[in-house]
């Protein structure tokens, strides 16, 4: 069997292209769809990308391997961008991304991994992700798995009670093989994060949770890789990086815009955003 093992060294324009790629599945996913999340799943483009196509070591012929590391999309909602990083790694046809939210299709409003290929978890309630894989990774330990296990949280999604509990035991247990991805971009449904109920200083009270927390650009490729990189060196402690983003990045009239959390892009507005997208200036 071909494990797939990532970890390539790929070059940073690679990266760079694939993220881009995933953002212009991620606007004609939602418009075909009329309904989705475009802000939150367009932030987190850029570690998605260097996820799927460098760190996690994955088999898309063989989704249920048992060493392969994995992945917990926790703010559930952002699903349109982890179903176009499976799509392009080839668990399944890209042609299937425009099924979005359709009746009968599997590519659901959030993950199902009943239903999809390469989904570790079921998610869309807030706050549970970090939970689950918990327990993943205190699995791996037990069987002395090799593989490890990266979540991806919104910042908005650090209010609720049961993120603390679960990072409190991730450090308790000393969950080396465990990485949490905090999609730092300052908008949540209702408004600005801040106002909203804040999580701030983020780094400061993880690292009080006693974790190895980095703080990073989360558009920039090569920081992004960094931290993965330093993650993996990390021993004795779980692992989180804040990226700090921008909600919509890419799409100039989406970027910052808490409205575009959850509203679907019109057909002229998808052609516009495409268009921007097709070009490397709006985007690292």
């Amino acid at each position: 069997m071909e494990n797939n093992k990532q970890n390539l060294n790929l070059p940073i324009s690679y990266l760079q292209d694939k993220a881009r790629q995933l953002r212009k599945h991620v606007i004609r996913m939602i418009g075909e769809a009329g309904s989705g999340h475009p802000g939150g799943s367009l932030s987190a483009a850029d570690v998605v990308a260097a996820l799927f196509f460098q760190e996690l070591r994955l088999d898309p012929g063989n989704p249920g391997w048992p060493e392969r590391d994995r992945f917990i999309l926790s703010k559930g909602h952002a699903a349109p961008v982890l179903y176009a990083a499976l799509a392009e790694r080839g668990f399944f046809p890209v042609e299937e991304l425009l099924t979005l939210r359709k009746t009968g299709a599997r590519l659901q409003g959030h993950p199902d991994l009943r239903k999809v290929p390469g989904v570790d978890m079921s998610t869309g309630s807030l706050g549970q992700g970090l939970s689950v894989a918990n327990g993943i990774a205190l699995a791996g330990r037990i069987d002395q798995g090799s593989y490890r296990v990266y979540v991806l949280l919104g910042d908005g999604e650090t209010q609720e009670g049961q993120v603390w509990e679960a990072a409190m035991l991730s450090s308790h247990y000393q969950l080396d093989n465990l990485v949490a991805i905090v999609d730092h971009n300052g908008l949540q449904i209702d408004g600005p994060v801040k106002e909203v109920m804040s999580p701030e200083p983020i780094a400061d009270r993880w690292r009080a949770f006693g974790w190895a927390v980095q703080e990073i650009d989360g558009h920039d490729m090569q920081q992004i890789i960094r931290a993965l990189d330093l993650a993996r060196q990390t021993t004795g402690k779980p692992s989180l990086i804040v990226v700090n983003t921008v909600k919509g990045k890419g799409v100039s009239f989406m970027e910052n815009q808490v409205g575009w959390h959850g509203t679907a892009p019109t057909r002229e507005q998808v052609q516009q955003a495409l268009a921007e997208l097709e070009v490397d200036t709006n985007v690292q």
